[in-house]
């Protein structure tokens, strides 16, 4: 994990280790107390972090394969790019930003990283906003240009354990949560984001302590945190998922066509919105995969009471999403969020998570069916070895499928178009054009 692949930044950074930085920056370390308890730090935190995606690999070493010292810039840069507190990959940012020319050429364009503050993960974007060629540009300005991804990155934290039950935030959730947002932010600064942005959802908006995550919030990323209602969740969620949707090959080989009815099943709530430009229905639901395994689920595998009790909390909640969104005008669903994507990498029969794989194909409802009762009748254990299972969200899948599934089948849809854009690129769209929130 995190080595340096961009060719010319290799390039640049063999100059230095050519010019013997390696020796000089690894003598300074012996000398200086603070840089060698920086550096140590570096190396386990390093080691943590490859151990949260290979089960016992914290075992081979930290930055570069090393337990101390330093070994390669190379990976020193990579680390401090991915959000690593690494004092030796931070010394390299700094030369190479010295240098009288950029280290390689890319099309000028503003950057922004947005965080997603869900209540099972919390999720980051770091994007540049390119501007079209004078040839390429079209009349309207809002679609006109390209959001490109420099990072993207997703952990299960779970800010919302128990908090449908206590209305309160678990000190263990937030010491967690407060974690990975610190290399988010770290990692934002280090691709050159000009803001870092965080909005909370469904469980944030429950909590009546969330004044500790507010203050981190703030500490971290430089601005207030920004606690999205319903209606404003579902209208960002939809402006990411039908983003450059009606011009996109793999949409209209599927046969896409609006308006769109999008569904973002997330961990304290779902959204169903529906729209063609621009959202003209939506409702925000009690639905969470998180929310409906900790009022239901009391056995694993779920037992058949289990089930029945959240499968008729599902209608209920999909009767009242009937009476807010003419549901049965849509002309396609399009499912966004983790437990979408992961529900159609199992369909595919993926032996990893692939984005590019996933992104705007077609998940037929049999198959939505079919891998619900699949995740229904295996532990939370043989749900975790499936090799697109996210870690963290084992427990809660059958929920949030059955929920898919569910769906499809009361209101007649025979396919989903799934989509690996949804709330973080409408956020990102949303901060690059200055707009305020959705409501």
């Amino acid at each position: 994990m995190f080595w340096l692949t961009c060719p010319e930044h290799v390039k640049a950074v063999s100059r230095l280790e050519a010019a013997g930085w390696i020796k000089r920056l690894a003598e300074e370390a012996e000398t200086d107390p603070d840089l060698r308890t920086m550096l140590r730090r570096s190396h386990q935190s390093y080691a943590r972090e490859r151990g949260r995606f290979i089960p016992g690999a914290e075992a081979w070493g930290g930055v570069g394969g090393s337990a101390d010292g330093i070994k390669c810039l190379h990976a020193h840069y990579a680390w401090f790019l991915a959000g690593g507190a690494d004092p030796i990959g931070a010394w390299v940012s700094e030369r190479l930003h010295e240098l009288p020319e950029p280290v390689h050429y890319e099309r000028p364009g503003r950057r922004v990283a947005a965080i997603d503050l869900g209540t099972n993960s919390i999720r980051l974007l770091v994007a540049r906003w390119t501007e079209p060629s004078a040839e390429d540009a079209g009349p309207n300005e809002d679609t006109n240009g390209e959001l490109v991804d420099l990072s993207r990155d997703m952990v299960i934290t779970r800010i919302g354990e128990g908090v449908d039950r206590t209305h309160r935030i678990a000190p263990l959730a937030l010491q967690r949560t407060v974690a990975v947002l610190a290399r988010y932010c770290r990692q934002a600064r280090a691709l050159d984001a000009e803001r870092i942005h965080l909005t909370a959802t469904s469980a944030v908006r429950d909590a009546t302590n969330r004044e500790e995550l507010a203050a981190a919030v703030l500490k971290h990323t430089g601005e207030e945190m920004e606690v999205l209602s319903g209606t404003a969740e579902a209208a960002t969620s939809f402006r990411g998922a039908t983003w450059h949707l009606a011009d996109d090959p793999r949409a209209i080989d599927a046969g896409a066509r609006p308006p769109y009815l999008v569904v973002d099943i997330g961990g304290g709530s779902t959204e169903f919105v529906m729209g063609e430009l621009e959202p003209s229905a939506s409702i925000s639901t009690q639905l969470g995969s998180v929310r409906l395994t900790e009022r239901f689920v009391r056995h694993d595998p779920p037992a058949y009471d289990d089930l029945a009790a959240m499968e008729s909390a599902i209608e209920e909640g999909l009767r009242e999403v009937e009476e807010v969104v003419p549901v049965a005008e849509a002309g396609t669903l399009v499912a966004v969020a983790g437990t979408s994507t992961t529900v159609q990498a199992i369909s595919l029969g993926l032996d990893e998570y692939d984005p590019e794989r996933l992104h705007r194909t077609v998940l037929s409802r049999m198959d939505a069916e079919r891998v619900a009762t699949l995740l229904a009748d295996l532990t939370t254990a043989e749900r975790a070895a499936i090799p697109s299972m996210a870690p963290g969200r084992a427990d809660v899948i059958p929920a949030g499928a059955a929920l898919l599934a569910s769906a499809m089948r009361r209101w007649g849809f025979d396919q989903a178009l799934v989509s690996e854009t949804d709330i973080l690129d409408g956020l990102a769209l949303r901060l690059l054009g200055g707009d305020e929130p959705a409501g």
